[in-house]
């Protein structure tokens, strides 16, 4: 299934709504290394499409299917 049909974002949709996540520091390591080796320069950027793409993934795993 496309996971696009359940969000579609448009060019200038403000995110007004904040998240705070804590890492503990191995979490932390392991978040700025990942960043480093793969050249993320946004890692908000990085760790909402993470998030979301994950998201997106369990409710096309857990909609129902016609022929199963």
């Amino acid at each position: 299934m496309n996971s696009t049909r359940y969000i579609r974002i448009k060019k200038k949709m403000p995110r007004r709504n904040r998240l705070s996540v804590m890492l503990n520091d191995s979490e932390q390591r392991a978040l700025d290394n990942y960043c480093r080796k793969y050249n993320i320069q946004n890692r908000s950027k990085f760790v909402r499409e993470t998030l979301m793409k994950d998201i997106l993934h369990k409710f096309d795993n857990d909609s129902p299917t016609l022929f199963d």
